[in-house]
């Protein structure tokens, strides 16, 4: 973890990342996934609940959900935020529950990290009822995240590739082709990849640059202080482009949406 801050990654996430990112996707993946009332859903690499909770309100109370992640730190922030919904420990790429459990199974921008995404997507069928539906939403290219991309150039110019290259990460996926690959690979061939567009919203440029240098999976613990520092000041100048009147920081994330019918 990032020394410079005293709070726990899981903590780094809900605080700073669900308002600025996550919060808008959650209603938009289960929307998309098109959970209804009484159905019961899972929520692979739930994080702090964020999707869960949504389809939660959608299934209402005659419908269950489950959240399934394999980081405790994130399943006890969860729990903070719902007791209704069943938190389980386990990975993407063994869903610890039984075929034709599911009506759907859904998953917001985790994809990217797993070890195994075809064995991961083959496991989000398996757990699915006949004519279940499946949503996994990813980030889409950098190239196509304008605030992000002269972020990350910005890094490039600053510390060199390998931070540049961390920080692009959760941008891995953003690949039409290398989805459908993916999906082919898993046995889902008639899977279809939609592109769908969500805000980036921070308070301040500050804001955003250390929430992502808090962020462990990017670029927590790569940045000293006076690295940092130098960032800040760099990035007043060019992230201006995205600044509103009121100094507050905006731009689009888009988002390809992998779905699926089980047969």
């Amino acid at each position: 973890m990032n020394m410079q801050t005293a709070i726990s990654p899981a903590e780094v996430y809900e605080q700073r990342f669900v308002p600025a990112l996550f919060e808008y996707w959650g209603k938009t993946v289960a929307s998309i996934a098109d959970i209804g009332p009484g159905e019961r859903v899972l929520d692979v690499a739930c994080g702090t609940g964020v999707l869960a909770c949504a389809a939660a309100e959608l299934v209402g109370s005659s419908g269950t959900v489950s959240g399934l992640d394999p980081n405790d730190e994130m399943l006890v922030v969860a729990k903070r935020k719902s007791s209704r919904i069943e938190w389980k420990t386990g990975r993407a790429e063994a869903i610890p529950f039984p075929d034709n459990s599911f009506d759907a199974v859904v998953s917001q921008f985790g994809f990217m990290f797993f070890e195994d995404k075809p064995t991961a997507l083959h496991e989000m069928m398996r757990v699915l009822k006949p004519g279940g539906r499946m949503a996994v939403a990813v980030c889409d290219g950098l190239d196509h995240s304008p605030g992000y991309a002269v972020l990350a150039e910005l890094l490039h110019r600053l510390f060199g590739e390998p931070v540049a290259q961390a920080f692009r990460a959760p941008f891995s996926c953003g690949d039409r082709l290398r989805l459908r690959t993916l999906c082919d690979e898993a046995g889902v061939p008639h899977a279809k990849i939609t592109r769908h567009d969500g805000p980036v919203y921070f308070d301040s440029i500050t804001s955003l640059v250390s929430t992502e240098r808090a962020c462990v999976w990017t670029l927590g613990g790569l940045l000293d202080g006076a690295q940092f520092d130098r960032l800040l000041v760099e990035a007043e100048e060019t992230l201006q482009p995205f600044m509103t009147d009121d100094g507050k920081v905006m731009f689009n994330m888009p988002a390809l949406m992998i779905t699926a019918t089980r047969a």
